[in-house]
């Protein structure tokens, strides 16, 4: 371990940097890592990563370092700045096109000008700002591999520790390597960073180094090495005075080499680090110590024009400082101005200073980047540290509204807050912040909000609430009550209290519509469904005649929701949900819940084609503007994968599975991720029992608990274990709500395995009660309606009742089975499945067979193992030919059309046509599969038919499944059986 001279050799490091090169090695490999590296101040962290770095660039990898500051608490994102500010310069770079194309990351950039996209701040723009990150280092990813380094993670701001663990588990599959940094002996015990650590290091991905003292051989190799390089000490200290700086330096690399600059000076060292560190300032002249105490309190870094005019110095006395202070190696001189060697050393030189002096820095440094339009955020801490009330409190509030802008709500609240700590203390502060102490509070708390502190936001409300006089602002503060509260999960008797008081003060307004929109909220909440309807429609009213639409667009999804639950018009509720998705709110949170409860219903109510379309739409809007992972963004995606889940198209749910991380940490992504096992236990993929371990943590949530235990259940029956399936089917009924239609699904599960298990009496009953109540009654009383799924999942528990009892015959499963032939043809197989076996045993072999001919057909173009090889050893019982023997099971789906038209009665193409092999075949596959013949590769046949070799691949892998081959050689073979040649094909392709 040497100092930070490119070619010298790393000494005593070598253990830990093969365990850091091992993650870059995944990375390269298509398995994202990262890496936290962790040592005392000096040890050598900055050392060891910038020779990963110097490895990676060699490698062929893109490097991005960010620093933190011990003033990026303040600045929000200051790594992420700090590292694209350097790759967007190059234009031809791959990063740089990336991030320019992405405007939430091109606002981190100097001179970008743009404010919040579209009007989101806060938690929404937050969402975003991570979405485009993820989305920029899978883009440059896809090219090169990435490595990030984060250094000084122990000053990182709120937000960056999110950035950073958001990346940690989104990461999987992408070539990228994060690595941070971060002093161990800076990590109190509330440290911030801590349990951000902690969270990390339970993560597979995550490789965790600790860099130890190094030893005493170690050490002297390390001095001997400065010595070769003309950087030791001369005289008698390069003698016996080496065995104390070792004894001293105790395996600091930092510490040594110090304790050898400054023995070299003076025959007595210095007792602590700090005077260790001053002792070597001491050695320059007035001039150059002067220049480096201006430079310490600028911080860790410094340009060269602000450095200039903070000490007053013309060019020739200030350069010859300057020159002076690099040759003793205290501060390094870069592009555009110089950087402190190391931390410790801008610590102490600033820690000497006197009061007066550190003031009189600070103020000066306030007025120059005041004059150079410098960040908000580093002008309140200037003017703060100047005891510049005024200019500290106008300071923050500015930094207050562009963290929220840039997506940084903790940052942002930080700020607010601080400029109402010192509001009472300045005159005329209201001219100051431009606005009334009133609104900086509710900034502040909408800040906390999107943070996700709801109990701080709903308080810092409340406290506000108690001091206000005006009916406007009592209303403005019992809607954003009653709003906080929701979220929170919190009282909610006083949610509808203060929303309530807030429409009875409330001027005719946008105002009005808003606390009437939060009102149904919090009514229908609490299944007050008449007057929650009566509220919104009210809302909606009142929103109209004020053009708040916002408010009007809220309302709708309120009423369409009241309706689907109360009503008994599920007509209604689509309409009012159409209007609600015809033209932007300005709230695209609003915009994009509009859609996913519109496809929602379509999806549950059997209309899986409109939902499908918008689904896709709604997964378009979100990526086109960022909000691929914010809440409703994800929501629209889990919908889409369940869509295709339903309507037989596995490969594209597996697709889009691909997004669901399995190392999750938090509820959305243990919601998200949950999930990917409806297809994943369907076809019986190895990778479901990781993730059902990592859910696991979260059963206690009931949404998660439902979806993730539900399908252990199913893995389990399918496994030939029903009393585990029993085991999770009783946990979740007895989380659930009695009225919660989930109940029909899981009940009938329950009784799968109680068949199974060949037990009836009071389990059985109890079960098919609870299902059965659940169809007939919601919270306030009989249920309106039930959807298609909801009556065909309580159709498969009646039937499997019977099952248990031995007494069911056909018609109960043909009922099932058409129950479920709204298009839902996974489970519309399985219940065939049964009615073949009930078939069987009133002896109509004939009906049984065609009936579980069909089941197999289904479940091989699904690609659905456990189904199929059960249906298989039901066929070879009954003694009936495999009808897929011919087809290939090394596809999970032979054709995406294919398990739709089994479910409806037809076999596969294939196997329908076994005498004209071709006729399976689109024009345009045809044209392809003449191509092959001639022996042409997948861009040849691209550039012949104006298509894309991507979709060449995607139409090759479907004629392979259709024509039942495994290579081209193969389906070259069948085209040349079949006379095709170029040219052959014949009418319009697409």
């Amino acid at each position: 371990m040497v100092a930070r001279t490119p070619q010298r050799v790393l000494i005593g490091r070598s253990a830990e940097l093969d365990r850091l090169v091992g993650v870059l090695d995944a990375a390269t490999a298509g398995l994202a890592g990262v890496a936290l590296v962790g040592g005392d101040a000096g040890i050598g962290k900055t050392r060891i990563v910038t020779e990963l770095c110097d490895l990676a660039q060699r490698r062929g990898f893109v490097t991005l370092t960010g620093q933190c500051a011990e003033l990026g608490d303040a600045l929000p994102y200051l790594p992420l700045a700090d590292a694209l500010r350097g790759a967007a310069a190059d234009a031809d770079g791959p990063v740089g096109p990336a991030v320019t194309a992405r405007p939430a990351l091109r606002r981190l950039l100097p001179g970008d000008e743009a404010g919040p996209a579209e009007g989101t701040t806060g938690g929404l723009a937050q969402q975003r700002l991570f979405g485009s990150v993820l989305d920029m280092l899978s883009e440059v990813a896809g090219r090169q591999p990435v490595l990030f380094v984060f250094e000084d993670l122990h000053w990182a701001d709120r937000s960056t520790r999110d950035l950073l663990v958001f990346l940690t588990r989104m990461l999987q599959r992408e070539r990228v390597c994060l690595v941070g940094t971060y002093r161990t002996d800076d990590l109190h015990r509330r440290h911030p960073l801590r349990p951000v650590l902690a969270e990390l290091r339970r993560l597979p991905l995550v490789t965790s180094v600790e860099l130890p003292p190094l030893g005493d051989d170690e050490m002297a190799e390390y001095l001997a090495v400065l010595d070769r390089y003309g950087e030791g000490p001369a005289g008698p200290v390069a003698g016996h005075g080496l065995t104390t700086v070792i004894e001293r330096a105790g395996g600091n690399p930092f510490f040594a080499e110090e304790l050898l600059a400054a023995g070299a000076e003076r025959a007595r060292l210095p007792g602590t680090l700090a005077d260790l560190l001053l002792a070597r300032v001491e050695t320059l002249s007035e001039t150059a110590r002067q220049v480096l105490r201006v430079a310490a309190v600028a911080g860790r870094r410094v340009g060269h024009d602000l450095l200039r005019d903070a000490t007053g110095l013309g060019d020739l006395p200030l350069e010859d400082a300057l020159r002076e202070i690099v040759s003793q190696r205290l501060l390094t001189a870069g592009s555009d101005g110089y950087t402190f060697r190391h931390a410790l050393l801008q610590e102490a030189v600033y820690d000497d200073l006197l009061p007066g002096e550190r003031t009189r820095l600070h103020t000066a440094f306030a007025a120059l980047l005041a004059e150079r339009g410098g960040a908000p955020a580093e002008l309140a801490h200037h003017h703060l540290a100047g005891h510049d009330l005024p200019g500290a409190l106008r300071a923050s509030v500015e930094a207050g509204r562009l963290a929220a802008g840039l997506g940084a709500p903790a940052e942002a609240h930080r700020h607010f807050e601080r400029a109402l700590e010192v509001w009472d203390q300045v005159p005329e502060a209201e001219r100051l912040a431009g606005e009334h102490r009133a609104r900086i509070a509710l900034a502040s708390a909408a800040a906390a909000a999107a943070a996700g502190d709801y109990h701080r936001a709903a308080e810092q409300v409340r406290r506000l609430r108690r001091e206000a006089s005006d009916p406007v602002l009592i209303a403005e503060t019992g809607e954003r009550l009653s709003y906080y509260l929701a979220d929170a999960g919190g009282d909610e008797a006083e949610a509808v209290a203060a929303a309530r008081e807030a429409v009875d003060i409330a001027p005719h307004s946008p105002l009005l519509a808003r606390a009437l929109a939060t009102y149904a909220r919090a009514l229908f909440r609490q299944y007050h469904d008449e007057e929650a309807a009566a509220t919104a429609s009210r809302a909606l009213e009142v929103a109209e005649a004020t053009g708040a639409h916002d408010a009007e667009v809220s309302a709708l999804v309120s009423l369409a929701l009241i309706e689907e639950e109360f009503g008994s018009s599920v007509e209604r509720a689509v309409d009012l949900l159409t209007r609600a998705t015809r033209r932007p709110s300005g709230d695209l949170s609003i915009d994009l819940r509009a859609r996913f409860n519109l496809a929602r219903i379509h999806y549950e109510n059997g209309a899986l084609a409109v939902a499908a379309r918008i689904t896709e739409d709604g997964v378009r809007l979100a990526g086109e503007t960022g909000l691929t992972w914010s809440t409703f963004g994800t929501d629209l995606r889990f919908l889409h994968y369940l869509v295709h889940y339903a309507d037989g198209d596995w490969d594209a749910a597996e697709r889009l599975a691909g997004g669901f991380g399995v190392r999750v940490g938090t509820r959305a992504e243990a919601q998200l991720s949950s999930f990917a096992l409806f297809a994943e236990v369907g076809r019986g993929r190895p990778g479901a029992d990781e993730r059902l371990r990592w859910l696991s943590r979260f059963w206690s949530d009931a949404l998660i608990g439902y979806m993730a235990r539900g399908m252990a259940a199913e893995q389990a029956l399918w496994r030939g274990d029903p009393q585990t399936a029993l085991d999770h089917v009783d946990a979740i009924v007895a989380a659930l709500e009695p009225f919660d239609p989930s109940v029909i699904r899981i009940a009938a599960t329950g009784l799968w395995a109680l068949a199974d298990l060949g037990r009836t009496g009071k389990p059985c009953d109890d079960l098919l009660r609870r299902a059965r109540w659940a169809a007939e009654n919601g919270p306030n009383g009989p249920r309106g309606r039930l959807g298609p799924e909801g009556v065909a999942w309580l159709a498969r528990a009646e039937a499997e009742w019977h099952r248990a009892h031995g007494t069911e015959d056909p018609e109960v499963w043909r009922r099932a089975t058409a129950a479920f032939g709204f298009g839902f043809v996974y489970e519309e197989a399985r219940s065939r499945w049964r009615l073949a076996e009930s078939l069987l045993r009133t002896g109509d072999r004939a009906a049984a067979r065609a009936e579980w001919e069909r089941a197999v057909h289904v479940a091989a173009a699904l690609g659905a193992r456990p189904f199929l090889e059960t249906l298989r050893a039901v066929g070879a019982r009954a003694g009936f030919p495999d009808p897929t023997a011919a087809i290939p099971t090394a596809s999970p789906a032979a054709h995406d059309g294919d398990a739709q038209e089994i479910a409806a009665g037809e076999p596969p193409r294939v196997a329908r046509e076994p005498g004209r092999r071709l006729s399976a075949l689109t024009a345009r596959e045809r044209e392809v599969l003449a191509h092959v013949a001639d022996g042409l590769a997948n861009r040849e046949i691209g550039a012949r038919l104006f298509i894309s070799q991507k979709t060449v691949s995607v139409h090759v892998s479907n004629i392979l499944a259709k024509l039942g081959v495994t290579s081209r050689t193969q389906a070259a073979a069948v085209a040349l059986q079949e006379g095709l040649s170029p040219g052959a094909a014949d009418g319009n392709t697409v």
